[in-house]
């Protein structure tokens, strides 16, 4: 496969923003997928692991869609406390991430966001949220330059992604915002917006804001295109967060909080009960199409870098010293559901501890080899042989 010229045509980036560069630059970018609060804990999880690694500093790019985006969030708004030792470990990682996500996890958004939701105001809501318990209002301009953080939507218009980073926002068919003056908690909360239930989001902006200098032109330019941009969960198109990294970077690191779907005799035919239903399953299968293509180049030597998944039986890393996680207990956190309803202590503690446990398989199977093992994971679920 590495060989073919067809499958070597098929793979090269589409390039459809200022800074794609022709081919992926050196460096390492980090994809958080979606999965609400289950994907929240568990990405906190594994960045408590790259934390002791030593590896957040070596971070190039950050990309992330819905569950993600809530981890991201915090992470970089947070960047500039976390107090990183010459060595790269974030000494204040517990105060500046565990502790504020933990306490997000421990309230509930959905449901009161479906009542929100009959009288409009569904966005708002969510947002209130995400600025009282992690975000206290700041925007895109407050978080760091380095790494870059892509806050990822679907446009429902364009039917693309729609990016919120620091330098600009939007889409390659309508054009970009350069340094949108927007709320970070507006980013996620769009990034996250689930459908049906807690979309869309949408954003209320002067046509005139859009860059004229753009090379080349965007497709549309179409004022009712600018003037309000209606987006969902970016989940919707690239439930991994791949798409804004892989063009970027050679390193791909994958953190994959998709849920494992379960099976339902009685699934519910009302209409809200099954366009969920309906979506998960889409969402199920693009997130394992894209998920076989990734394990594929990577396999393959194509690319570089590691996936590990809520889903995965951490014994096909083939890594002895990896800690003993039986299948039955992580399939069980697999099918926790995607939602952001609070979750029980337990609850929180065993799935950063499964996000802990998986990353340090994927990580020293194929990145770091040379790493020491832990002994356990952070609250003790999961063990050394």
């Amino acid at each position: 496969m590495p060989d073919d010229p067809a499958a070597l045509s098929a793979l090269q980036p589409v390039h459809d923003h200022p800074d794609d560069p022709k081919q992926p630059a050196d460096g390492i970018a980090l994809c958080l997928s979606g999965g609400g609060y289950r994907a929240m804990l568990f990405h906190l999880g594994a960045l408590w692991r790259l934390n002791e690694l030593q590896y957040l500093p070596k971070l190039s790019r950050v990309s992330s869609v819905s569950g993600g985006s809530i981890t991201s969030g915090a992470l970089a708004l947070n960047w500039k406390n976390l107090g990183f030792d010459a060595n790269g470990f974030a000494l204040n990682f517990d105060k500046q991430l565990t502790q504020p996500i933990r306490g997000m996890a421990s309230q509930s958004i959905d449901v009161s966001s479906i009542v929100a939701g009959i009288f409009g105001g569904v966005s708002k809501h969510v947002q209130d949220h995400y600025n009282k318990y992690l975000y206290n209002h700041a925007k895109l301009q407050d978080i760091p330059d380095a790494p870059r953080f892509v806050f990822n939507a679907t446009s429902l218009q364009t039917g693309v992604l729609w990016r919120f980073s620091k330098p600009f926002m939007g889409d390659y068919k309508v054009g970009l915002v350069m340094e949108p003056d927007v709320e970070l908690a507006t980013a996620v909360a769009a990034s996250s917006a689930f459908p049906p239930v807690l979309a869309p989001c949408v954003l209320k902006l002067d046509p005139n804001s859009f860059d004229p200098n753009l090379k080349p032109p965007p497709e549309i330019t179409n004022p009712d295109f600018r003037k309000k941009i209606v987006l969902a969960d970016g989940g919707v198109y690239d439930n991994l967060g791949l798409e804004t990294a892989w063009k970027q970077n050679k390193t791909i690191l994958v953190s994959d909080g998709g849920g494992l779907l379960g099976g339902e005799a009685d699934p519910s035919e009302d209409w809200l009960g099954m366009t969920n239903r309906v979506l998960l399953i889409i969402y199920n299968q693009v997130g394992s199409l894209r998920k076989r293509d990734v394990i594929a180049l990577f396999s393959n030597h194509m690319r570089d870098g590691s996936y590990w998944g809520i889903s995965t039986d951490i014994r096909n890393y083939k890594l002895p010293t990896a800690l003993v996680c039986p299948i039955d207990v992580t399939t069980k956190l697999a099918q926790t559901a995607t939602r952001l309803t609070s979750l029980d202590d337990t609850t929180q503690k065993q799935l950063i501890d499964w996000g802990y446990a998986v990353c340090d398989a994927g990580m020293r199977r194929w990145i770091v080899p040379n790493a020491p093992a832990p002994s356990q994971s952070p609250y003790g679920t999961f063990k050394k042989p």
